[in-house]
């Protein structure tokens, strides 16, 4: 079954981690049924980098489905992980069909880190670039909290800094802030900005996407249409809910 979703301009799809207890399988027939087109499979649990068969499995299941490999959600941290394992990663993502590879930054927000300290990220950020552009793929990081990019000044000077193309963004809002400190973010880091991670979570309350489709629609405002949507956190963990929070962003997409 084709997505009707592929009609629109925007790439829209799922994070597998959303369903870290169900089957690859399962996942896939539930996207097929909400008509979500791309997914973004988590190295943690479905797709680990190293298994081979798995891999092999779930492009298997991908062209079965009629989904695509957008996006490999990597657990690799800068400053943290050795850089010699990030071939196995970049060979794992290329082998599940796709260019690019989240990453995560550092364990602290960039406000927290010394100035040696920062150096030391930016070093590493500088030579994984490089490997990055070697392999020709994207290694964008999360702008998660607790790590250096959670801010947008630390995330716009690590992005000039090393200025690669092969080294840029996903970007999502920040539970813990408001709607116009989230919007300042995205504006500005918007050109560095490959992949969107959607849902609708404020403090420590998921809520459904339905709940803030207008919000969304100012968020989706400040990119060029360029980047991947992907539905991340159900409000309620189930993977029945999937097929209403796919409407949801249909809404938006269709709205902004």
């Amino acid at each position: 079954m084709k997505a009707f979703y592929s009609a629109y301009p925007c790439r829209l799809g799922l994070v597998s981690i959303s369903f870290r207890d169900r089957t690859p399988e399962e996942i896939l027939t539930a996207m097929q049924q909400a008509q979500l087109s791309y997914v973004e499979w988590g190295s943690d649990v479905h797709a680990p980098c190293r298994n081979k068969e798995r891999l092999a499995e779930l492009v298997r299941l991908q062209n079965a489905y009629g989904i695509t490999c957008s996006s490999y959600g990597t657990y690799f941290r800068l400053g943290e992980t050795p850089l010699e394992e990030l071939p196995a990663y970049i060979a794992a993502a290329k082998r599940l069909g796709t260019d690019v590879l989240r990453l995560w930054c550092g364990r602290k927000s960039g406000a927290a880190c010394t100035e040696e300290e920062k150096k030391a990220l930016l070093a590493q950020c500088k030579t994984a670039a490089s490997i990055a552009e070697e392999n020709r793929v994207t290694l964008c990081l999360e702008c998660h909290i607790k790590t250096f990019t959670e801010r947008m000044e630390d995330a716009l000077w690590l992005m000039r800094e090393v200025g690669s193309p092969y080294f840029q963004m996903y970007w999502q809002p920040n539970q813990f802030r408001t709607v116009e400190e989230n919007l300042t973010y995205a504006k500005a880091i918007s050109p560095y900005t490959k992949v969107l991670h959607v849902f609708n979570w404020k403090e420590h309350e998921k809520n459904p996407l339905a709940e803030a489709i207008d919000i969304w629609k100012d968020y989706l405002s400040c990119f060029d249409g360029s980047q991947t949507l992907l539905l991340e956190h159900m409000p309620d963990g189930k993977l029945e809910t999937l097929a209403g929070e796919a409407e949801a962003l249909l809404e938006i997409v269709t709205q902004a």
